[in-house]
């Protein structure tokens, strides 16, 4: 029901950007990732097999959105989440450290056009609020389904949650 609902909103609005001359910013927090590996990094695994598969019907959800631009921090499993509609829009992903949310924001509070944030449970949060969203926003360390979709309207910008397979 909820990927219905985020079929219909997609879909009667936010990919006709007639409507409204205001950007969009799509945030998630990356797939599931998998568990460290002995010879990997700690702090940055890779996806587990969910988390790809996560990936790579996030391509399906927003399948209608043109992104101009993609940003992801500095680990794989944000930048792994990302490739996916990274290659299906045709663009880069631009790496922002993680602990770098304060150059982020200022570089979304520019942006004209859809832009596309893959981040953390921590970070995604701190970035909305940011954007001058004051509704409190908390992810589970469990939750990877959560898509905010904020749109950047000059005076007041809206947020919606939806979730997403």
């Amino acid at each position: 029901m909820r990927f219905l609902i985020l079929v219909l909103l997609l879909s009667a609005g936010l990919t006709n950007r007639a409507w409204a001359n205001d950007p969009t910013i799509f945030l998630l927090r990356h797939a599931e990732k998998a568990e460290p590996s002995p010879n990997g990094l700690p702090n940055d695994p890779d996806l587990s097999p969910a988390g790809k598969a996560r990936a790579t019907r996030l391509v399906d959800v927003l399948k209608d959105v043109r992104l101009a631009g993609i940003y992801a921090t500095e680990f794989q499993r944000t930048q792994k989440t990302a490739l996916p509609l990274a290659r299906k829009n045709m663009v880069g992903i631009a790496t922002i450290p993680a602990k770098d949310t304060v150059t982020l924001v200022a570089k979304l509070k520019e942006e004209t056009d859809n832009v596309l944030v893959v981040g953390h449970s921590n970070t995604i949060p701190e970035i909305i609020k940011g954007l001058g969203i004051t509704e409190p926003i908390q992810i589970a360390e469990t939750a990877y389904d959560d898509l905010f979709i904020v749109i950047l309207h000059p005076h007041m910008p809206q947020l919606i949650h939806l979730h997403y397979p």
